[in-house]
């Protein structure tokens, strides 16, 4: 998750992450995770941290008293302006309570940022422009160093046989030029240095020491007074160090949210939900992955990560894993484990939504091989040695749950009134817990044990394994243990709270699938092994013979089930492959009718034509006719019998005006379609005056125009029916049926008369766009109506910069270029809300 920080402090944090110990804490980290999530879906850069560095060693020193460099001021300001622009990032959008509330405590200190950016330029240097006194004495500096330097080349240009070359060079503080050493004489002055072979003094002429000496005063003073400057912005950062020491916590929290949701975006993981298995909610994680293996399958060429489905009901209590070696059980533990973890940090977790695990006050695992030479610890010793301390661990959490619940509740019946008594007292014996079913407290814990009584005798490791898993399902809320113990397996028939999974194994290619599979547990592949390895089948059956046909019985009970699941498998596949298939025929079906309909109005519409063309031809004809009938013997009213036939006739094959297409209104609610985006939505309210929606389709939220929807049967809907807000008048109406969008009443009218004066008018020619914003938030917040910022041509970035920045504040309605009387596009007109 580190790699994904954009600071220096977040990638700190990341590293040193603590997990919370509240489920609350864990809720508001993934709300941050979610809020972030879509903050960065909607900026087309994302959330950016430019500028912002680690200044937490400054705030020491400068609270010591001790004096800022140069650049350590310089990183301060930027900082100060990073989170400005991250704030504002923030605060311009809607629906992100939890980030708008964290960033709502910064302060940015606008007045140091300023006065730090004033006094330091670019390069990290004290700018002369800090104070008169040190533009004072640096341009005496620059004369001296400029007397100097022609003082110096009037003697080279003289002496020209005695230097060694023509250059002007320094030792320390003074200037010198290289002599021959020969003629060292013949310039006189004061020798510096000599080069190593001795052939080459350099010497300092007496022509130049007074000059030297008083252009090393005024350096001194120079550093004075650079100093006293410094001096003075430190002792200003030291003053608001509790704020900015409040800046970068804020920063590096939102920062640590940014890297939870970017890597949560890199993983495809999904936001989980807690659930409350006291409540009947079953534990979902579907196409579980392990971050790890896909971190190693992207950044290393690895092997494709084989999901697992992890579904637990909530009367389970432990869920016991067989089957062969790396087949993948530990994985799962390690899976399990982590997908706790990363929910209780904030993290999404890469599995199929939904997404639904308990919050785990702990996860405790006794994962791998506490084998020790020097502790004198076998494997099972080790085992046994972390197993106790994840016992004692779960009695704590019980004696405190307990404890808060009130001693007098308890089923013993005793009252404890000593501060002191230690948890063993809380408890009954060991022998107690594992037997009984009903306990007096139940650690929310989630233990992870792999190869439980592994490392000693198999009946004494099985009989061990037993009893404590017993004791882990009277004690914890939810264990998953991995085991060889075939004794184990019968545990889901004597106690509902178990349950029985197992990884699968391949006879025929002799490697296991990595699938997990629920309610069957796994057999004993060795003999199938050996048998297929060549091994000879007399000792095969000698073996089975020592087995027992009891244990061969289940072993083929066993395969039964399991080829009955592959059955199942396979029919749901083709089941699903017949579903896929059948919606893209619908889909095919669909495209086909649009197009035999779009046909059928192509065919209307020609066959419209001709008619209107076959009509308008008769008419002429009968036109013709009666004018030369008019012109001849009178026998025009046959003629005018004919024109009205002619007109039934075109009455009866002109089509009659369509019916418009059905429309509808959206509700609150309903499902859309958004044809430009090919996506269906969900409308979150109805229509708003200017016909805008708010629709959301899965994490993202977008307003859309009632133009750009239909409804899921193709339905557009209606423009006629909307909402009219206010005093809407007629024309507005008129004007919304055209489908134009009517002016903001908040914005000033086109033809308003605003007066331009020296109040509202803004020169910041010359600056920089940092420096331009501080201008120009201040100026906006304490103007109204409009204003004109002059920034003339130049490159054109500070007009650019003052545009970008124009953009994003709420306060503004819109800019433009002023008239070209009033300085053309070297001037931007603002007008404000």
């Amino acid at each position: 998750m580190a790699t994904f920080t954009a600071t220096k402090l977040g990638a700190i944090a990341a590293r040193n992450l603590v997990i919370p110990d509240t489920q609350a804490k864990s809720q508001e980290l993934l709300n941050q995770t979610k809020e972030v999530y879509e903050l960065d879906s909607r900026l087309s850069a994302g959330l950016s941290f430019a500028g912002i560095q680690d200044i937490g060693e400054s705030l020491e020193r400068a609270e010591l008293q001790g004096i800022l460099t140069a650049e350590q001021l310089l990183a301060i300001a930027t900082t100060l302006t990073g989170t400005r622009q991250l704030r504002r990032s923030i605060d311009q959008q809607q629906d992100l309570p939890v980030l708008q509330e964290l960033v709502s405590t910064v302060k940015t200190d606008p007045e140091l940022e300023q006065d730090i950016l004033y006094c330091i330029d670019e390069q990290g240097k004290v700018a002369d422009r800090a104070s008169p006194k040190l533009a004072e004495i640096r341009d005496r500096v620059r004369q001296l160093r400029q007397r100097i330097t022609q003082t110096l080349q009037g003697i080279l240009q003289r002496q020209a046989n005695a230097v060694q070359e023509q250059l002007i060079t320094q030792r320390g503080d003074r200037f010198v030029i290289p002599v021959k050493a020969p003629q060292k004489d013949a310039i006189p002055g004061i020798v510096h240095d000599a080069s190593m072979s001795g052939a080459t003094f350099y010497v300092e002429p007496n022509a130049i020491v007074a000059l030297g000496n008083q252009l090393r005063q005024y350096i001194a003073r120079e550093q004075a007074e650079e100093e006293a400057i410094r001096r003075r912005l430190t002792e200003q950062v030291a003053a608001v160090k509790p704020d900015l020491e409040n800046l970068l916590a804020v920063v590096t929290i939102i920062d640590l949210a940014s890297a939870r949701a970017r890597y949560s975006y890199w993983l495809q993981a999904n936001p989980p939900r807690f659930c409350d298995r006291s409540q009947g909610e079953n534990t979902t994680l579907r196409q579980l992955r392990h971050p790890l293996l896909v971190w190693q399958n992207q950044h290393e060429q690895g092997q494709p990560v084989i999901p697992v489905d992890i579904i637990v009901q909530p009367h389970i209590r432990v869920i016991t894993i067989t089957g062969p070696n790396t087949g993948g059980k530990t994985v799962t533990l390690k899976t399990l484990g982590l997908a706790a973890l990363m929910a209780k940090v904030g993290l999404f977790i890469p599995a199929k939504e939904p997404v639904e695990i308990p919050w785990f006050d702990m996860v405790l695992a006794d994962i791998g091989d506490e084998q020790s030479l020097q502790q004198s610890l076998s494997t099972f010793s080790g085992h046994i040695r972390r197993i106790s301390r994840i016992l004692e661990a779960i009695g704590e959490v019980g004696s405190r749950e307990q404890g808060a619940e009130g001693r007098e509740q308890r089923e013993l019946g005793e009252r404890i009134d000593s501060p002191r008594t230690t948890p063993h007292t809380l408890h009954p014996t060991p022998y107690l817990l594992a037997t009984s079913h009903q306990p007096l407290a139940t650690s929310y814990s989630l233990v992870l044990l792999d190869e439980v009584g592994a490392g000693t005798d198999p009946v004494e490791g099985s009989a061990l394994a037993i009893a404590l898993l017993r004791h882990l399902a009277d004690n914890a809320e939810l264990s998953m243990a991995t085991t060889h113990f075939g004794e184990l397996k019968a545990l889901k028939y004597q106690d509902e709270r178990f349950e029985n999974a197992s990884v699968e194994f391949n006879e025929e290619t002799l490697s296991p699938t990595y699938r997990l599979l629920w309610g069957i547990p796994g057999r004993s592949n060795a003999l199938a092994i050996a048998a297929r390895l060549g091994l000879k089948p007399e000792v095969i059956e000698q073996a089975k013979h020592q087995v027992g046909e009891a244990t061969e019985d289940v072993n083929q009970v066993i395969a039964g089930l399991e080829a009955q699941r592959r059955q199942q498998e396979t029919k749901a596949a083709q089941a699903q492959q017949l579903l896929q298939q059948t919606e893209r025929l619908y889909r095919q079906l669909s495209e086909r009718t649009a197009q035999l309909d779009a046909r059928e109005r192509e065919l209307r519409a020609s066959q419209e034509q001709a008619i209107q063309q076959a009509i308008a031809q008769a008419k002429a004809e009968i036109a013709q006719v009666i004018r030369k009938l008019q012109q001849g013997t009178p026998t025009a009213q046959a003629a005018q019998q004919a024109t009205v036939a002619i007109d039934r006739l075109a009455q009866q094959h002109t089509p009659s005006t369509p019916k418009p297409k059905a429309k509808f209104r959206p509700q609150a609610g309903d499902r859309i379609r958004i044809p430009r985006l090919g996506q269906t939505a969900e409308v979150l309210n109805e229509p708003n005056d200017d016909g805008e929606l708010i629709v959301r389709f899965g994490l993202m939220k977008m307003t859309v125009k009632l133009e750009d929807i239909e409804s899921l049967d193709g339905k557009k809907a209606n423009f006629q029916e909307r909402k009219q807000g206010g005093q809407g008048s007629r024309g507005a109406e008129e004007q919304r049926s055209r489908g134009e969008k009517q002016p903001d009443s908040r914005l000033p009218a086109p033809d308003s008369l605003t007066i331009r004066t020296s109040q509202n008018t803004f020169d910041i020619r010359g600056s920089r766009v940092a420096d331009a914003e501080i201008v120009l938030d201040k100026a906006i917040a304490e103007a109204s109506g409009t204003i004109w910022i002059i920034h003339g041509h130049g490159t054109g970035k500070l007009r650019q910069g003052v545009h970008n920045f124009l953009q994003q504040h709420p306060m503004v309605s819109r800019f433009e270029a002023a008239a070209p009387e009033e300085g053309g596009s070297g001037v931007t007109v603002v007008f404000l809300r």
